[in-house]
């Protein structure tokens, strides 16, 4: 653990008795001086840290910052994912640094957040705008034990793991699109994009991108996507702490991936159709320069959607462009 976040951690478990420049000095093993540099540091990145002489240093406040000590001294146990965690001030995108982290051979697990991305990506080259501050925008690094051809279940169990740490936090109630969105009131709140190197019978790495829209207004939003984008905040009404936010996401990836790769995915599955708002609508999937249209029935044991088309015939399908048609 680094100096920062043993000295945020016993400044949290000590609350408003609070803790001597001495002794943290000791439990560090450096000079006080060497505390005090860190205390300012701290105080620089926005954690109000009062100085007593009677009690010493009390945790008052903390910023609404991503500080990647203070989330792995808070994050506890896991098995996989979050046991390395970078976090970037800017970045182009954050599946740019887990592929060039994956060519250099790093384990899986490691998780990259970005406070702002300058080339965020969606699904089918689209742009994905991270206003610096105002959201989740991170990736995850895994070199799972499945085939090529069910890499779709990661995304599957994704969606459910972003559902799952939405509703703990925020106590609303998103649904999921088929494969990768997922969200509240019709609009979408959260994207997910699933990238993989692979042979023909062996997964290399998978990069797995996730962006959570969690602070924006209503004015922060781009006028020509107020219609189908939406924030944790516009949905409830207040603003959300996104270190909590980001700990519950990670421990809810974590155990879905645990799933996963133990072969627990129908269990997955099942929370996912419950939570899914494709399953039973007429839809229209759109890939590459194909158009089928049918009735989304169910998932397959991989995770692809089970489509019975117009013409009784039942389609399996990888992935698309999803529209449910009224």
């Amino acid at each position: 653990m680094t100096h920062d976040a043993t000295i945020l951690t016993h400044l949290r478990r000590v609350a408003d008795t609070g803790v001597s420049g001495a002794a943290l000095a000791s439990i560090l093993g450096v000079s006080r001086a060497a505390v005090w540099a860190r205390i300012e540091e701290l105080r620089r990145l926005g954690y109000e840290i009062e100085a007593s002489p009677h009690r010493g240093y009390v945790l008052r406040a903390v910023p609404d910052v991503l500080h990647a000590d203070d989330l792995l001294a808070r994050l506890g146990k896991i098995r996989i994912i979050g046991r390395d965690l970078r976090v970037f001030h800017e970045t182009t995108s954050t599946n740019d640094v887990i592929e060039r982290l994956a060519i250099d051979g790093v384990a899986e697990g490691i998780l990259v957040f970005a406070e702002t991305q300058t080339a965020g990506r969606g699904r089918l080259g689209r742009h994905w705008i991270s206003p610096p501050g105002l959201g989740l925008w991170f990736s995850v690094l895994l070199r799972p034990k499945l085939s090529p051809m069910a890499t779709t279940q990661l995304t599957v169990a994704s969606a459910v793991a972003v559902a799952r740490a939405i509703e703990s936090q925020t106590q609303l109630k998103p649904q999921i699109k088929w494969p990768n969105d997922i969200i509240l009131n019709g609009r979408k709140v959260c994207g997910i994009l699933t990238e993989l190197s692979a042979e023909m019978d062996r997964i290399r790495y998978v990069t797995l991108g996730i962006g959570l829209d969690v602070n924006q207004t209503r004015d922060d939003l781009p006028p020509e996507l107020l219609a189908i984008a939406t924030s944790l905040r516009i949905e409830s009404g207040r603003t959300h702490p996104r270190a909590n936010l980001a700990l519950a996401l990670i421990h809810e990836l974590d155990e879905v991936y645990h799933r996963v790769n133990s072969g627990g995915f129908a269990r997955i599955s099942d929370d996912w159709a419950s939570r899914c708002n494709t399953l039973g609508e007429r839809i229209r999937v759109r890939s590459g320069d194909r158009t089928i249209r049918g009735t989304a029935e169910a998932l397959d044991d991989e995770g692809a959607l089970l489509l019975r088309t117009e013409h009784g015939r039942l389609e399996r399908i990888l992935g698309g462009d999803v529209t449910i048609e009224k």
